[in-house]
């Protein structure tokens, strides 16, 4: 019996265009990927956040791996993910910036998800800095 390859997706969702701004800067530096869809809440009023997650819950297979990243930890976005996606093959990663999305974006298939996630969230943090500071502590140094 051939068992079908791993396929990893993402979603980004977040309050407003934050979704789609993050998802340009990704595409100018990593390459349009087709792997990824976007959740803008509340821009349209019309559809509910809560049907716009279940459209791609839908495309999700039991073989598929889905990496949801949500803009605030216990904002309104964050929760319906929680309420909504949390399966064996969802991971849900909430605060993110752009070096995380990058590395997780294009990370190999061969490492473990959960791998993945934890490295990039350690390797993220070190990508907010207080350059003023920064700059400061070098010329004390000079």
């Amino acid at each position: 019996m051939d068992q079908q390859p791993k396929t990893r997706k993402f979603l980004i969702a977040t309050h407003g265009a934050f979704a789609k701004g993050v998802k340009s800067a990704l595409d100018m530096i990593a390459g349009e990927m087709e792997n990824i869809s976007l959740i803008q809440a509340y821009l349209d009023e019309s559809r509910p956040v809560e049907e716009e997650l279940a459209d791609v819950l839908a495309t999700i297979s039991d073989t598929d791996e889905l990496v949801i990243f949500t803009d605030l930890l216990g904002g309104s976005v964050n929760n319906i993910m929680l309420r909504n996606a949390l399966r064996d093959n969802i991971h849900i990663v909430s605060g993110f910036n752009l070096p995380l999305l990058i590395e997780i974006a294009l990370s190999d298939m061969d490492t473990p998800v959960t791998e993945v996630i934890e490295e990039a969230i350690n390797n993220a943090k070190g990508q907010m800095v207080y350059v003023n500071h920064l700059i400061t502590l070098n010329n004390d140094n000079d």
